[in-house]
């Protein structure tokens, strides 16, 4: 550390616990004192229920959920094929930089910009996509693949590629390098990108209000839309059960990844 002395210390400690307690811890209390608030009229919630939550958990809402889900893991695992694919395609060519542009090019610009591009691409023939499931997947699949990408190529960088020229020095073909040498190799890259692709779906809404139909609802356009008719409690209770499922599900993730390092 930059502070040697035990005051400075303590006083760098003392602002990082304040900063982190108003800026990230606070407002997660406040969301989950909410989901659980009868009434909220001083300073403190207060007649608690459970009525919220059990709300968030049926009915249309727990549809939504069930959509986050599927979204999640077709778009952001779609996301890791494209952007593991596009990372070792790109890795020592010369193109690598346009490509490293194209890719990270969908995260350069608003959201909602994407969410727009591709409804007026495929609200006619001869992809006529608007209004079904895949056109969330596909904007989900787009906002994604620049992290899995950004995951893998970084990974690519540390790899030493020696392993990968003895074998076809053996014989090996080149598919055979790939399958039992490169992707083993990029395997904890590959599982941290899906993880990271799959949570950063199931909170994504800019591009997906853009695009959705009404029978493809997402939790956090659900989330938004209660908000917005002033159903706050419920809007609150929805979002710990986003925010639960999704540490489960990096949890999950995570502990695949290790694995993953551990071979």
């Amino acid at each position: 550390m930059l502070v040697w002395t035990r005051t400075g210390k303590a006083v760098v400690w003392i602002a990082f616990a304040l900063v982190f307690g108003l800026l990230v811890l606070l407002p997660f209390l406040v969301v989950i004192a909410a989901a659980f608030a009868g009434s909220w009229n001083g300073v403190l919630p207060s007649d608690p229920t459970g009525d919220h939550l059990r709300q968030a958990l049926s009915g249309d809402e727990l549809a939504s959920l069930s959509v986050s889900l599927q979204t999640a893991f077709m778009g952001g695992l779609l996301a890791v094929v494209i952007g593991t694919w596009g990372a070792m395609a790109a890795y020592g060519s010369r193109f690598a930089r346009v490509a490293d542009a194209m890719h990270h090019l969908p995260i350069a610009v608003p959201s909602v910009v994407v969410g727009l591009g591709l409804l007026v691409a495929f609200s006619r023939q001869p992809v006529l996509l608007n209004g079904t499931k895949w056109i969330v997947v596909i904007a989900h699949l787009v906002l994604m693949v620049a992290f899995s990408y950004g995951t893998v190529a970084a990974a690519l960088q540390r790899v030493d590629p020696s392993y990968a020229d003895v074998a076809a020095s053996l014989g090996a073909s080149p598919a055979r390098v790939l399958w039992r040498v490169r992707l083993p190799m990029l395997l904890p890259a590959i599982s941290s990108a899906a993880g990271l692709s799959v949570a950063l779906s199931m909170g994504e809404v800019g591009a997906t209000i853009m695009v959705y139909p009404a029978s493809w609802r997402t939790l956090p356009v659900s989330i938004f839309a209660l908000t917005d008719r002033g159903q706050t409690f419920v809007a609150a209770a929805e979002a710990v059960v986003l925010l639960a499922t999704t540490v489960v599900l990096v949890v999950i993730l995570d502990r695949l990844r290790g694995r993953a390092v551990e071979r």
